[in-house]
């Protein structure tokens, strides 16, 4: 993880995350992370893990097949020479 400083935020925009982090339940910290995760990453982008997942569990593969899948995911390979 990373961390970031934010400097010379105006005092009513600091105000105003903190109000909406409190009406959401959360830390003022923990709003601004949401914010920056749904601004750069929005909804609806592909996420090829979860994807993959969903056609596996349409196929019906059995937990033992996802097993294989997971470890094979985990073997490293020697980078392809495209030279």
């Amino acid at each position: 993880m990373a961390t970031l400083t934010v400097r010379n935020l105006p005092e009513e925009v600091h105000c105003a995350l903190r109000v909406r982090a409190a009406l959401r339940g959360r830390s003022t910290e923990a709003e601004v992370r949401v914010i920056l995760r749904d601004s750069v990453m929005p909804e609806g982008r592909a996420e090829l893990g979860k994807l993959l997942t969903a056609i596996g569990h349409r196929a019906k593969l059995t937990e033992k097949e996802f097993a294989a899948l997971e470890q094979r995911d985990s073997t490293r390979h020697p980078p392809i020479n495209l030279e």
